[in-house]
């Protein structure tokens, strides 16, 4: 492994690379220097060779003319001559040069060993291609010793005739030793030139890795939470600006790492501080996160390691529609052990959820925020069951009246005019305040869930035009304009006719009066994109409502202009019903309005097919 790690570091790999570089350099040179030098060699080699056989066939031209103009007489003086000459003027070392007649007859040789070969023919190649005049004959050849050799034929000519030709064949033996001691003396430097390199160049790589190191040991300082060390700084080359560098950083990640150790103490000091409860949870659903306020409220030491959705008592399912955005707010029933012995009722909490979410990424976490509404709760109860309790115990004394008021109606006073006047107040009241308990008993049931739906399938469009046909008169009074407006791809839906009938009755209702002669109020609806939902809108161009009511228009008895909303005869509960209707068919209402501009009042309910199932 050490190694491994050795060949590994910058200064070894410089080092190799410099002597690749040099090796690769010195490889190039000596194949081009060696192949040229050979070259050359072999060049003049040959040069050398076809002098020698010029030579010798300028003198052999006239001693071999005879032969070819059929002088016989002197043809063996003329073979001694040649002979002679051959032997003595054109002896090369390690070479044998024969001279041949027209007929590639060996004439004269200059190795005495071979004289036996006077007299017979040369079948050589090249020499028949010499006797046909042809001049370049040259050819390496290697013979039976494995001896390469270099053989030249020239022709003879006398007067334009080809009177003969010249054969040399000479050993290339020293060329080639020449050849290998250069290559030798080739290698030998540059083994030399590798050894000065690779010195040179762990001098130079000791220059280069030395700063890094430097540098090395900063950063391994920086990652141990050293920020006071600095790296050297040798020179003013990129290591030295990069040394620089580095050193800046170190000082500003030092800052940015107060800096956020700062903002973690803020983050700390107000999650402990709060009133209300937070846990956050990562990817997986593990608490990693919370305050001291969620360990009271949930009654546990610690949250380490523990599920969000065992903490709380959720599904997976419910959990993955929490983090997906589609559940923010969910109530908690928590009991103690002291509780469940006493019969008392537990604490009820709040869970807000917020999904984290990371860019690239999607969702990574979950903040869920806990608050006690326990007393809240409670007096929401109290003021249910306070409702309920005055409806049913005023409903009989107001029946009782409106019969009397009947009574009346039917002539049993003498004054006639006083009578009608006061039955006419007395019949008014009695309406106001049927309503009024008709409206608290709806919602006692829809509270205590005592009013199921009935679904059926309803045509939307339909059911629309019926509610503008049934205020029809009350908009004609007011020369009001009504719109239906509904998307083309939806037609039938649903629901309970009766109660959303009592929801859009209310809408229309509150537009009527709200909005002044001469308006306008538009009833929509569509699918919405992903197509799960209904989405009904009711819109007028009416007086509005100011910002600082919108929060509680939905409340019970809440009237924006309560003197005004009692003379128009409401009694501040329309809204709370159409949301309570709205909520039991498992849909959301809201509200948005501007001043002086109009309310838009929108609300959506799941497209549900036969049976219940979603679409």
């Amino acid at each position: 492994m050490k190694a491994r790690s050795f060949f590994r570091t910058i200064q070894v790999k410089l080092v190799i690379i410099y002597l690749l570089l040099i090796l690769v350099a010195m490889q190039l040179i000596g194949v081009y220097f060696i192949s040229t030098v050979k070259n050359s060699l072999i060049t003049s080699f040959t040069n050398n060779l076809k002098e020698q056989a010029d030579i010798l066939s300028k003198f052999a031209a006239t001693s071999l003319a005879p032969n070819m103009e059929g002088e016989g007489g002197s043809a063996e003086n003329t073979t001694e001559d040649l002979n002679l000459v051959v032997r003595n003027l054109f002896s090369i070392s390690g070479a044998e040069v024969q001279v041949l007649d027209a007929n590639a007859t060996v004439v004269a040789t200059s190795v005495q060993g071979h004289q036996s070969y006077i007299g017979q023919k040369n079948k050589s190649l090249a020499v028949s291609r010499a006797l046909q005049n042809i001049p370049d004959n040259e050819e390496e050849i290697i013979d039976e010793n494995n001896t390469r050799k270099k053989m030249v034929a020239l022709p003879v000519t006398y007067n334009d005739k080809v009177v003969g030709a010249v054969y040399v064949v000479a050993s290339m033996t020293e060329l080639y030793e020449t050849v290998n001691r250069v290559n030798q003396i080739f290698f030998s430097g540059t083994l030399i030139a590798l050894g000065l390199t690779g010195v040179l160049g762990i001098v130079l790589a000791h220059t280069i890795t030395s700063p890094i190191q430097g540098l090395t040991r900063q950063a391994e300082a920086v990652a141990e939470g050293r920020f006071d060390l600095k790296a050297p700084v040798l020179g003013d080359d990129e290591i030295g600006r990069l040394s620089m560098a580095f050193n800046e950083m170190t000082s500003r990640l030092k800052e940015a790492l107060s800096a956020n150790e700062e903002e973690n103490e803020k983050l700390v000091s107000v999650l402990s501080n709060m009133s209300d409860g937070v846990v956050a949870a990562d990817e997986r659903g593990y608490i990693i996160v919370w305050n001291r306020r969620a360990l009271e409220l949930l009654d546990v030491e610690t949250f380490q390691g523990v599920e969000m959705a065992s903490l709380l008592g959720l599904s997976r399912d419910k959990l993955a529609e929490v983090q997906a955005g589609r559940a923010r707010t969910i109530l908690i029933n928590r009991e103690t052990a002291e509780e469940e012995e006493s019969g008392a009722d537990g604490s009820l909490l709040k869970v807000t959820f917020t999904p984290i979410h990371r860019r690239d990424k999607g969702i990574t976490g979950t903040i869920a925020v806990l608050q006690d509404v326990t007393e809240q709760e409670k007096l929401e109860q109290s003021r249910r069951q306070f409702v309920a309790n005055v409806s049913h115990e005023l409903r009989t004394p107001l029946t009782t009246i409106k019969s009397y008021a009947e009574a009346l109606e039917d002539g049993a006073l003498e004054e006639r005019e006083l009578s009608e006047r006061f039955v006419g107040v007395i019949s008014n009241e009695t309406e106001r305040m049927i309503r009024l308990v008709t409206d608290l008993l709806h919602l006692s049931r829809l509270d205590s869930n005592q009013a199921p739906l009935r679904r059926r399938q309803t045509n939307v469009h339909e059911m629309l035009d019926e509610v503008a046909d049934r205020f029809s008169f009350q908009l004609r009074q007011k020369s009001i304009k009504a719109t239906v407006q509904v998307d083309r791809g939806l037609k039938k839906a649903w629901l309970d006719r009766d109660q959303i009938d009592q929801v859009l009755d209310n809408l229309i209702s509150n537009a009527i009066k709200y909005t002044l002669d001469g308006g306008k109020i538009y009833m929509t609806a569509r699918k919405t994109e992903d197509d799960s939902l209904l989405e009904i809108s009711v819109k007028d161009t009416g007086i509005g409502i100011p910002k600082k009511d919108l929060s509680r228009i939905f409340d019970r008895f809440y009237r924006v202009d309560k003197a005004r909303s009692r003379n128009m005869g409401g009694t501040g509960l329309g809204l709370s019903i159409a949301r309570e209707i709205v909520k039991a068919h498992g849909g959301t209402i809201s509200l948005h309005s501007e001043l002086n501009e109009g309310t838009t009042v929108t609300f959506t309910l799941p497209l549900l097919q036969e049976g219940g199932e979603s679409a």
